[in-house]
């Protein structure tokens, strides 16, 4: 079953047209990403689904039910937002528990989701404290678990680790996976991190402009970019360019490589200056100027010495590279 389906959904603010013609399904179960730069749409196109923005044209169907007219407490939705929203006043149990006490559910159906909800999500010693009396990570546990307890039939998750610190931000991200394998519930998260998409989604949606560049599993997106704007977005660090003219194409083109299958050599097609290195422990970043937009980066695996202003040679397959023309289409 289709969990959510948008169809020619466009939202504009006056005569500032924010999000144009999105079709888009989600199927029951699945655990999508919304991704692309600031000002991209993602955020707004959530919070149409939600029924927080009204939609100026287009149809908005969760689970086969026409919901463009249904208040955003009648859509069988549950969201999580990046400011986690709690009552200072009551401790984790009551926050949790209030929206099934609003509709007036029965005390021991209240109780049972309440203890669920915590178990899943580690909560059990902390039902009695209020949210000053926990870190950022757990308020973010409880925003999750007030959203678990409604059972809905849509999650929508609104940039939900950007107040964490790195180390929570990877343990939560954990929490948010383990818990959509448990609950194999349907669920959008909205993000600016990649690392994120790549790393939770089934399918990821690559919005730019208020438009859908690219809809895909995570490696489909990763090796199949549909134009340069979506191969330049995945991955870290970005994909390289150099004008395809520099390697013998057409002077109207330009050749993406990823810097993982880039390496340095005796000999190469490309040379220049290292203007950078980027120790990483595990990894080592080298940025070359080659005399283009910007530095060439080369990802060498475990610990590699080179010192800045050295020349160096790079060398890559054809094999792994990538064509555009200069407007950003793929030339496949």
């Amino acid at each position: 079953m289709t969990a959510l389906t948008l169809s020619n959904v466009n939202k504009s603010f006056g005569a500032v047209h924010v999000l144009k013609d999105i079709n888009l399904s989600v199927e029951e179960g699945e655990f999508v990403v919304f991704v692309g730069p600031s000002g991209c749409g993602k955020s707004t196109l959530l919070r149409v689904i939600a029924g927080l923005e009204d939609a100026t044209s287009g149809i908005i169907d969760i689970g086969g039910t026409v919901v463009n007219t249904v208040p955003p407490a009648k859509r069988g939705i549950a969201m999580v937002f990046q400011s986690y929203a709690l009552y200072p006043h009551l401790n984790v149990r009551d926050n949790m528990a209030l929206a099934l006490k609003q509709e007036k559910r029965p005390k021991a159906e209240i109780e049972k989701r309440v203890a669920e909800a915590s178990r899943m999500l580690s909560l059990e010693a902390y039902l009695n404290r209020r949210p000053a009396e926990l870190s950022g990570g757990q308020r973010q546990r409880v925003a999750i678990g007030r959203a678990v307890v409604r059972e809905p039939k849509l999650f929508l998750f609104d940039e939900p680790l950007s107040n964490l610190d790195a180390a929570l931000r990877m343990n939560t991200r954990l929490e948010i996976a383990k818990l959509h394998r448990q609950l194999a519930a349907s669920m959008i998260y909205v993000t600016h991190d990649q690392t994120e998409a790549m790393t939770l989604a089934d399918k990821i949606v690559v919005l730019r402009d208020g438009r859908v560049e690219q809809v895909g599993s995570p490696m489909e997106l990763y090796n199949n970019p549909a134009n340069r704007f979506v191969a330049e977005f995945l991955g870290s660090p970005s994909m390289n360019f150099v004008p395809a003219e520099r390697l013998g194409g057409p002077a109207d083109q330009e050749i993406g490589i990823r810097p993982e299958h880039v390496q340095i050599a005796e000999s190469g097609v490309l040379s220049g200056p290292v203007v950078h290195v980027e120790q990483l422990g595990g990894d080592t970043n080298i940025l070359v100027d080659i005399g283009y937009e910007m530095p060439f980066t080369v990802r060498m695996f475990g610990q590699y010495p080179v010192g800045t202003g050295t020349t160096v040679n790079l060398a890559f397959s054809t094999e792994n590279t990538y064509r555009f023309t200069r407007d950003g289409v793929r030339q496949v």
